[in-house]
C-alpha cells in the first residue's frame, strides 16, 4: 500500500481507514457529542447506516463528514483485505436491520465492521464506546466543519442564559 492511498481528501470526501462523524440537525445542536457515523473502505469510500433496511456508500445521510478518525489498517485480522470485507459483511447484515436510534443505529454499524476485522484484538466495539473515543480521538476536517458542529449549541446555551438572566 502506498502512502498516496491512505492520505485524506476531504474535497472529495476520502477517508481511507476512518472512522466519520458528521452532526445531526436538531439533535446535535443540543447534544453536540451526539452524531451519524460511518466507516470508510480502504479506498475512503464511505459506508453508513443511513435508515432502515439500508446503508448508504459514498453518500452520508446526514452530509460530508466534519470529523474524522483514522485508524491502522495493520491492526485489522487480515490487514487491508480483512478491513474491508469486514465493511462490507457489516454493511450486508445492516441492509437487514431495522434503524432504532437508541439500540441499533450508525454507531452500531460501525461496531460491528470492528468487531468481525477483530481491530486491534477486541471484539467488544460498542457504539457508546465508538462515541467515547470519536469524541477523544477525531480531528474536525477544517475549521468551518468545527464551526458546523457547535455554533448552533452555543446559540441556544446564550440564548437560554440570557432568558434566565433578563427574564
Amino acid at each position: 500500500m502506498s502512502a498516496q492511498s491512505i492520505i485524506i481528501d476531504v474535497v472529495r470526501s476520502r477517508f481511507p481507514f476512518c472512522i466519520v462523524w458528521t452532526p445531526i440537525p436538531l439533535l446535535t445542536w443540543l447534544f453536540p457529542f451526539i452524531g451519524h457515523m460511518g466507516i470508510a473502505l480502504s479506498s475512503g469510500v464511505i459506508r453508513d447506516f443511513a435508515a432502515p433496511y439500508y446503508v448508504s456508500e459514498d453518500n452520508m445521510a446526514f452530509g460530508k463528514p466534519t470529523k474524522y478518525w483514522q485508524l491502522q489498517p495493520s491492526f485489522a485480522n487480515g490487514g487491508i483485505e480483512g478491513w474491508d470485507s469486514s465493511i462490507i459483511e457489516a454493511s450486508e447484515i445492516y441492509k437487514t436491520h431495522v434503524h432504532n436510534l437508541f439500540c441499533d443505529n450508525c454507531h452500531s454499524h460501525v461496531a460491528t465492521a470492528l468487531n468481525f476485522m477483530q481491530y486491534g484484538g477486541s471484539n467488544s466495539w460498542n457504539m457508546v464506546k465508538l462515541a467515547l473515543l470519536m469524541a477523544w480521538h477525531g480531528k474536525y476536517v477544517s475549521f468551518p466543519a468545527y464551526v458546523k458542529t457547535w455554533f448552533p449549541f452555543f446559540a441556544i446555551v446564550i440564548i437560554v442564559v440570557c432568558i434566565l438572566i433578563f427574564f
